[in-house]
């Protein structure tokens, strides 16, 4: 006996089928959105962690012998003292456009990089803070910096990161373009070493003074909110899209073999 044509269009298994789909995407989207604030509940932690250790008494700086199990994740944004012997003949550059400034410079400028050779050994790069880009040439080999022995308190920065995209240093005016030490010191020349993998920038002087302390910014990008409520959004979708679906499906007439 032949096969009897279904007369119900919403009955075959290629609509089980495509329901168990959406049903699945639906959860997906659900499972998604849940993570996202799952994300949201880490960052803002991390957020308050980080504002608090900038915030706490400064700590002193690890002597060199401990740099290499040195934990710079552990130390970035912590505010640190530090005593050395600036070398401002060996100061590099690097190159930035400063934005949403706490102090009275801004633009296209120079973080002025000054290495600084611990009382017990080792370097560390000093950030000392912004100059716009017409003052560059006077920072080139540091400007007026304390002699001899100094105490320095200042914000740990962890190096920023090289990327396919980072042009090569401008060895001409010493300019570099990323905050790295290593990179800074192959610039910076005959430094004691080892070079600390992480750099220190210094708070805000008086105003109006250069370079131009104080610029750390404390901030993480932040958008767990945003795709929350975009995966939750394409989940409260599904069910409308399956809605009128089945609706058209129960007035689609009845195809044969299905």
């Amino acid at each position: 006996m032949a096969d009897v044509p279904s007369d119900n269009p919403i009955s075959g298994l290629r609509f089980w089928g495509f329901l168990a789909f959406m049903l699945a995407l639906m959860a997906l989207f659900l499972m998604l959105g849940t993570w996202q604030l799952e994300r949201l509940g880490e960052k803002e932690r991390l957020i308050a962690n980080v504002v608090a250790r900038s915030g706490e008494p400064p700590k002193l700086f690890p002597e060199v012998g401990e740099w290499k199990v040195f934990d710079a994740g552990g130390y970035d944004f912590r505010a640190v003292s530090l005593t050395g012997t600036y070398r401002p003949e060996d100061t590099v550059l690097v190159f930035t456009s400063l934005v949403d400034q706490k102090g009275q410079f801004s633009g296209p400028g120079y973080w002025v990089m000054t290495p600084m050779v611990l009382a017990t050994g080792g370097t560390v790069f000093i950030n000392r803070g912004f100059v716009p880009q017409a003052s560059g040439a006077a920072f080139a080999q540091g400007g007026t910096v304390e002699t001899g022995l100094v105490t320095i308190a200042g914000i740990a920065r962890n190096a920023e990161q090289i990327g396919s995209f980072t042009p090569a240093p401008d060895q001409t005016r010493r300019v570099e373009w990323v905050r790295h030490p290593p990179r800074l010191a192959a610039m910076a020349g005959d430094l004691p070493e080892p070079v600390a993998p992480v750099y220190i920038d210094l708070p805000a002087g008086p105003p109006g003074t250069l370079p131009q302390g104080g610029e750390t910014v404390i901030e993480f990008p932040n958008n767990h909110v945003g795709y929350a409520i975009t995966w939750y959004g394409f989940a409260l979708l599904v069910p409308f899209l399956l809605f009128f679906w089945v609706r058209r499906q129960r007035t689609a007439p009845a195809q044969p073999g299905t």
